[in-house]
């Protein structure tokens, strides 16, 4: 074959043979496909898209391109749940412990923060002494025994992503939905679950800013996992304003444990009820989804998911005292009160910029290698809808104390809060569910 036939193929809007694209991501890991013929391919598909089977070809090629995970020595249904990203997306430290300890086996690699989104390794990283680096055997071990492991996404899985992300970054051909879709289902087919829950971000927050892209992002998830033999649903959820109140590292998992506690933020707790509902069903636990739920529920308000985190927390060698004493989890140097600048009722938060000011306050890293302050955070006071006066604190911020950081993170999150005299209405939250049946409105 011929690399420059079938970029001239994708670009005149032809489709491609299997074989053709897997040609071409053989070559890009063998390193025979130079760097600039490759960003061609990939702005050909930006512009002319790919076909259902084309991008089904393309997802399993890049699976195929490097380990592909066995978990068949873990006994029973094993599911798994990705995020396409938020801002104080705290649901995984959530929802893991939470399923397990309804039933559900979670067998879970998951990643660290990408752009403005936080990442659950790093969270789970906050954690003293927790390993998120677990040999397969020890993974297989923990999940047997306590039905639940989380652990970072290991270099040798779907390698092919990682060569063409890198591309895709410096190169504006990020949000391309085939792309997109390869690059999140070859991680998710590889890792070797039996059903994935997705949980697909729209709004203001989120990667997939429009609501119909979103729909057809997990419209195209769910047929070609369905495609690949794994169960899948997927939940089309609102990211207008951040998710719960903390935003960072430790204060996500201060406030996973207050939620699994009973005492969580109302979206937060609705969104891990619909999520764990859907994990259980498919999972076989639960026969109907209002049953489902329900379990979630009880074992929220039971506080046995509170007990599962600590005893994945123990297993991975995290100290488990932070269950019952948060204030062992990394402190910060100060807590900051950011005041309203005027009166009136919160009627919008740009959930992105909010994202941002955390990153700028150091809960992010400025290099691909930098080092995280697991104690730098923002903790919100008001959400949208919340009356708020001239004075009264917006947020607080958890900060090195560094006002070269604070002085532009407290800018661009002021800008983020938009406040009316009258009260708004509340952004929709849960917009869709999506199956191999086809789409339900919620």
């Amino acid at each position: 074959m011929n690399v420059y036939e079938l970029i001239k193929k994708k670009r005149d809007g032809l489709q491609l043979s299997k074989n053709e694209i897997g040609y071409l991501i053989d070559g890009i890991i063998r390193g025979n496909i130079p760097d600039y013929q490759m960003t061609a391919f990939l702005m050909a598909v930006y512009f002319n898209g790919m076909s259902a089977r084309e991008c089904f070809d393309l997802t399993m090629a890049m699976t195929q391109s490097g380990e592909q995970v066995d978990l068949s020595a873990i006994k029973g249904f094993k599911v798994d749940k990705h995020s396409t990203g938020g801002v104080g997306d705290t649901t995984t430290l959530v929802l893991a412990p939470l399923v397990a300890a309804s039933g559900g086996i979670v067998a879970k690699m998951t990643g660290r923060e990408l752009g403005h989104t936080g990442g659950t390794v790093d969270k789970l990283e906050s954690i003293p002494g927790m390993q998120v680096e677990l040999s397969k055997d020890k993974f297989i071990d923990v999940v047997n025994n306590i039905h639940v492991s989380l652990i970072t996404q290991t270099a040798s899985l779907a390698p092919a992503d990682k060569q063409l992300y890198a591309l895709r970054n410096v190169t504006a051909t990020v949000d391309s939905i085939p792309l997109i879709v390869a690059s999140i289902m070859s991680k998710k087919l590889a890792a070797g679950s039996d059903g994935i829950v997705l949980d697909v971000k729209t709004g203001q927050g989120a990667f997939m800013q429009k609501y119909e892209d979103a729909l057809e992002l997990a419209k195209t998830m769910v047929n070609i996992g369905e495609s690949a033999g794994r169960r899948m649903v997927a939940l089309i959820t609102g990211m207008q304003q951040p998710l719960g109140y903390a935003i960072g590292n430790a204060i996500e998992v201060r406030e996973a444990i207050d939620t699994l506690g009973g005492n969580g933020p109302p979206d937060l707790v609705e969104l891990v009820t619909e999520l764990g509902g859907e994990m259980l069903l498919i999972s076989g636990i639960a026969s109907t989804r209002e049953e489902a739920k329900s379990v979630i529920v009880k074992n929220l308000a039971t506080r046995k998911g509170l007990d599962k985190l600590a005893e994945l927390i123990a297993a991975q060698g995290g100290d488990r005292a932070v269950i019952d004493n948060p204030n062992l989890l990394p402190q910060p140097r100060m807590k900051l009160e950011i005041a309203s600048e005027t009166s009136g009722y919160v009627s919008a938060i740009d959930a992105f910029e909010v994202g941002l000011a955390s990153k700028m306050l150091g809960a992010g890293r400025n290099t691909k290698d930098g080092a995280i302050d697991f104690s730098i955070g923002i903790y919100l006071n008001k959400k949208i809808g919340d009356k708020v006066k001239t004075g009264e604190p917006l947020a607080v911020f958890h900060s090195d104390g560094d006002n070269e950081k604070i002085k532009p993170a407290k800018a661009k999150f002021l800008e983020a809060y938009t406040i009316r005299p009258d009260r708004s209405e509340l952004p929709k939250f849960l917009h869709a569910r999506i199956t191999s049946a086809g789409v339900e409105e919620l």
